[in-house]
């Protein structure tokens, strides 16, 4: 369960309220209520070396092997900064969705069990959030080397 639910998209697609940023051809979706700091951490990421795919909303769609994750045309390639202002950055193309990271939801664990959310059939990875410093960074490390146990 995700502290924003998925609401149905077009053409069969299921819409994420998230940013979501891609990693070495991987896709991360932020998601969590608004003002949470989903752009913020897409912004940590693209800092880590991330690429954005798409801001506040990500279209999913099934496929035989993967979740596919997209950006609606209209957003691509714009992300929000809160007293900024719209920024332009270089858009990531439509990437296999491995992680969602829920930013409604604390992750009170030190070292937290394995969550997993299922998503038009497709089970994905799941972390809430975790407040500490190198979340961000933790993150990345996950999506590159996976988890020990």
């Amino acid at each position: 369960m995700l502290s924003e639910p998925p609401q149905n998209g077009p053409d069969g697609r299921l819409q994420l309220h998230a940013s979501t940023v891609v990693i070495r051809g991987k896709a991360i979706a932020i998601t969590g209520p608004s003002k949470s700091g989903k752009s913020g951490l897409a912004f940590k990421l693209m800092s880590l070396g991330a690429t954005l795919l798409a801001d506040d909303i990500t279209w999913l769609e099934a496929t035989q092997t993967s979740l596919m994750a997209s950006c609606p045309p209209t957003l691509s390639g714009r992300i929000e900064a809160r007293g900024v202002g719209i920024l332009n950055a270089v858009p990531a193309p439509a990437a296999p969705l491995l992680l969602v990271v829920d930013l409604g939801i604390a992750e009170p664990a030190r070292l937290p069990a394995r969550k997993m959310i299922t998503l038009l059939g497709h089970d994905i990875a799941l972390l809430h959030t975790a407040a500490i410093p190198h979340f961000a960074d933790a993150i990345v490390h996950y999506l590159m080397h996976g988890r020990a146990d």
